[in-house]
């Protein structure tokens, strides 16, 4: 991968584990000075230490002002060029079980998180008439899941801003993505593996072939797969591909 260099600066949120992690040591590795964000201090200051990442930035992505003021002094040590939005979380009910907190739960980390972090880079971006902003979805942004209703309707609203905010830019130089993995080998997915053991009384190795078996391949997906997919539209090669929502998933979509 050419094309990044240290006058790139690229924000990935979500930044201290899993996907978030893979990416922002991808673009480390791509040239590009990286801060990542996220609430735990120590697991951020984890990944600048192991040389993942340059810098951290601590901030709660559903928390507007929280992230407005922590991106303002991002953006003071260096204009941030790319923003990866990568924080999310998931929680699974049947969805009579699902309350309006739980909705709003899912709402305020998956969908407004990217709108949160979208508004704070935007304004520079345009400005500069550059920047690339990728959110990572997931294939529930594109089809639907039993048990998962809240999620999925968090990241279908998410590629439904990625589409939209894509064309309001397309004259400004700026490109705007989602990347939507399958089920990653994650923290993440491994919740999800803890409640499928829990209430079914499988195995792990029962629960991961369950989750498994929507990926045509037979597999779980790998963190550095979504990454490469990311590091592909943060670089000069995808400046045409905007509004796209690629699905990392082993030809489930």
């Amino acid at each position: 991968m050419s094309g990044l260099s240290r006058s790139s600066h690229a924000l990935v949120t979500g930044g201290g584990r899993g996907i978030g992690r893979a990416i922002a040591a991808s673009l480390v590795n791509a040239g590009a000075t990286v801060t990542v964000m996220g609430r735990n201090r120590a697991v951020l200051d984890e990944v600048v230490a192991a040389g993942d990442a340059h810098f951290a930035a601590v901030a709660d992505v559903s928390d507007q002002a929280a992230i407005s003021a922590a991106l303002a002094l991002v953006a003071a040590r260096q204009p941030i060029d790319i923003l990866v939005a990568n924080a999310g979380a998931a929680e699974s009910a049947p969805f009579l079980k699902s309350d309006a907190a739980l909705f709003q739960r899912m709402m305020d980390v998956n969908f407004m998180g990217v709108v949160h972090a979208a508004h704070a880079v935007l304004p520079g971006m345009r400005e500069r008439g550059h920047g690339r902003i990728v959110a990572v979805a997931s294939t529930a942004g594109l089809k639907g899941y039993a048990y998962v209703s809240a999620y999925s309707a968090a990241k279908h609203a998410v590629v439904g801003l990625v589409r939209s905010l894509a064309l309001e830019v397309a004259k400004n130089g700026v490109t705007v993505n989602a990347v939507c993995p399958g089920f990653t080998e994650t923290d993440l997915l491994a919740g999800s593996i803890d409640n499928i053991m829990s209430k079914t009384g499988r195995t792990r190795e029962q629960a991961v072939a369950e989750l498994a078996k929507h990926n045509p391949q037979g597999r779980l997906v790998t963190p550095q797969e979504v990454a490469d997919a990311v590091l592909w539209l943060c670089g000069p090669g995808a400046g045409s591909i905007t509004g796209q929502a690629i699905a990392v998933a082993g030809g489930e979509i």
